[in-house]
């Protein structure tokens, strides 16, 4: 197999219990994401996707409705954790595993299939979306930041594309901005999306090292890989039809059925 794709789906949410099997315009947030991993899976060469859960409820959710399901420890600490165990638990030795996270039921195929491709074609240990920010995309970025200052994380890179840093602070600095507003419409910020492909062996390394001191600082799962020298490669993608980072909430899914309303339901698509 190439490329699994992993749908971590994790009962016991804090803020959310539940929240895999929550209703989005009358269809589960879980099955929401399987069905973007699967058109992805078909999409790739040699693919498979399976939903990862802790939990029963979750279980039986997606036997009833034909999709693929592995039950984890539930005290796996991460997505990450829980998607290594998937692979494990079938038995497999994929070339990629994709981490799409449960709580993300928008994300577009073709952000999965762009990092599993990258991950295959780059040589480094996992790959990550992200889009560039309009000044007016920006715009808002800064503002929302002001009522809640560890909302959206951007990212710097290389020449190449590998990642330098992410941060919840709004990366780079702009001395010039006014110039570079006059120049064009897009900003130098690039703003990443919460979607990782990984190569196997870096996915095992990755789940079995401590976590890292910008790590715990910036609450960011993926500085463990650059503090310990891993690389990362970043994929410019479209921005997202519906742009929400994830589910969180019960205003979340309210905001997710007025955006679906307002532009269409991807899962039709």
């Amino acid at each position: 197999m190439k490329t699994l794709i992993v749908v971590p789906a994790r009962y016991g949410s804090t803020r959310f219990p539940g929240k895999p099997l929550t209703l989005i315009a009358g269809q589960s947030m879980v099955s929401r994401v399987a069905a973007m991993a699967a058109k992805a899976a078909a999409a790739l060469e040699d693919a498979a996707h399976v939903v990862a859960t802790d939990d029963a409820r979750i279980e039986a959710h997606c036997k009833e409705r034909d999709i693929p399901v592995v039950l984890t420890d539930p005290a796996l600490p991460s997505g990450s954790d829980r998607a290594l165990a998937a692979a494990d638990a079938l038995g497999v030795l994929p070339q990629v595993v994709v981490n799409l996270q449960g709580d993300s039921p928008f994300t577009p195929p073709a952000h999965i299939i762009a990092v599993a491709e990258a991950v295959l074609t780059s040589g480094t240990d996992a790959a990550t979306p992200y889009v560039r920010l309009t000044w007016e995309a920006l715009d808002d970025l800064r503002a929302h930041k002001l009522e809640t200052p560890f909302s959206g994380t951007t990212l710097t890179h290389d020449t190449e594309g590998r990642a330098l840093w992410f941060s919840k602070i709004i990366l780079p600095a702009m001395r010039k901005e006014a110039a570079l507003r006059a120049a064009g419409d897009l900003s130098p910020v690039c703003r990443h999306i919460g979607l990782y492909a990984f190569r196997f062996e870096a996915l095992r390394r990755y789940v079995s090292l401590p976590e890292g001191h910008y790590e715990q600082l910036e609450g960011l799962e993926q500085l463990r890989l650059l503090e310990n020298g891993m690389s990362i490669q970043c994929v410019e993608v479209a921005p997202d039809t519906i742009a929400i980072p994830g589910i969180d909430t019960p205003q979340d899914v309210a905001l997710a059925e007025r955006l679906i309303r307002d532009h269409g339901d991807p899962a039709g698509a």
